[in-house]
């Protein structure tokens, strides 16, 4: 390969448009667990979230892909016993699911994580002040199996909002993090931890990864990935430190295992694997997750598609541009339209509540195919009907194509 090999815009973005697995979509019923593990592995990690407006963002990523599959696949996948079971949470790209083959390339946050390293200010001094505390609550795992931190809590006053945890349940997330418990199921979305001997494979535990091989191995995994990426992107993914980051890319180019590249408009260098492939076309359509890996790394985003999005679950109702839940729109390789929606469980329908096109919009051709996408979402999810709570002009164009 050329010293000098560049990438136009849009080569960037198909390349990273089928890196991310957006290569055509399985009918109804042909999903099986290899389909969805074959997808996860080229992931690599897909973040978890626990906002439930529309459903809970870790099965969006898979439906937006591969279309219509059981979320079934996905729970047995990510936390039954035996040999169904291919994923484990932990700390990837946030709370994550990933591939059990990565297993051993997280040992060294683990390790990290023990010594008050890469994890949040109080957690470390927790972990430092609290031990007789975590250590009580380890025996007690190891004595009575998966526990989730309501039986365990001691506390006799009412947590209050957002983060207020129990003692228990703290010494559960540090002990999590520090990977002396895992997940190893969850009651409705509360986790259930266990030792990881009774979760993981003897095998996967039993490997040793350096970590400098690790945190090389999880660059290489988000090239594959990405497709083309800054350095900033690639450590993104797995939310690896900048100092380790920048050392092991300059390694894996020095090895000629990632080739350094330009983008059209990009100010910084980019990375690709070696004998880059660029499609000639991506024709995907499909309602993106908030926390997609396609679009959670904001910056990158605006890059690729000049598309700026902000989550506004948090800013007051007032305040909010878009809406509660918007799930941008992919359509024929750029980001055409937000859509903010709601699963009306209780009423069978996927209520849209918004549709904001973008700047260069819709034609008559996209327009069907957003509706096409909400048809599909709501008989995924069980709605028998898909229902416009909004009066803008995009709106009564869709109506017209839902017909």
């Amino acid at each position: 390969m050329p010293a000098d090999l560049s990438f136009s815009l849009k080569q960037a973005r198909r390349m990273a448009l089928v890196a991310q697995g957006f290569s055509g979509r399985q009918a109804p019923g042909q999903i099986k667990a290899a389909h969805l593990n074959r997808l996860i592995d080229r992931l690599g990690v897909v973040q978890i979230d626990s906002v439930n407006a529309l459903v809970r963002s870790h099965y969006l990523p898979l439906f937006s892909r591969l279309g219509h599959y059981s979320p079934l696949i996905l729970e047995q996948a990510a936390w039954s016993l035996g040999r169904r079971r291919s994923l484990f949470e932990y700390w990837g790209h946030e709370a994550s699911l990933l591939p059990m083959s990565l297993y051993p390339l997280m040992r060294w946050r683990m390790e990290r994580a023990r010594q008050g390293q890469g994890i949040y200010a109080q957690m470390a001094r927790f972990g430092r002040e609290q031990q007789a505390t975590i250590q009580r609550v380890l025996n007690t795992v190891e004595q009575q199996g998966a526990l989730g931190a309501g039986s365990l809590s001691t506390r006799e006053e009412r947590a209050g909002p957002w983060w207020d945890w129990s003692d228990e349940k703290h010494a559960l997330e540090w002990l999590f993090a520090a990977g002396l418990v895992t997940v190893a199921g969850r009651r409705g979305f509360e986790r259930l931890y266990d030792l990881p001997e009774r979760v993981i494979p003897g095998e996967i535990l039993q490997t040793v990864i350096t970590e400098a091989d690790a945190q090389r191995g999880l660059l290489l995994h988000s090239a594959t990935a990405l497709g083309v990426a800054t350095e900033k992107d690639l450590r993104d993914y797995f939310r690896l430190d900048p100092a380790d980051s920048r050392k092991r890319v300059a390694e894996l180019v020095e090895d000629g295992r990632l080739l350094a590249c330009q983008v059209q408009g990009w100010k910084q260098p980019a990375y690709c694997l070696p004998v880059p492939k660029v499609p000639r076309k991506v024709a995907a359509s499909a309602l993106l997750s908030p926390f997609d890996s396609l679009i959670w790394e904001r910056s990158r985003t605006e890059r690729l598609f000049n598309f700026r999005y902000r989550l506004e679950i948090y800013t007051p109702q007032d305040k909010r541009v878009y809406g509660y839940y918007v799930l941008p729109f992919l359509h024929n390789e750029r980001i055409a339209a937000r859509v903010d929606l709601r699963a009306e469980r209780a009423h069978g329908r996927l209520a849209v509540h918004a549709v904001h096109e973008e700047e260069t919009g819709l034609d008559d051709e996209g327009m069907s195919a957003l509706a096409l996408n909400l048809r599909q979402m709501a008989n995924w999810l069980g709605l028998e009907q898909v229902r416009l709570n909004c009066q803008r002009p995009s709106a009564a164009r869709l109506r017209a194509a839902l017909v």
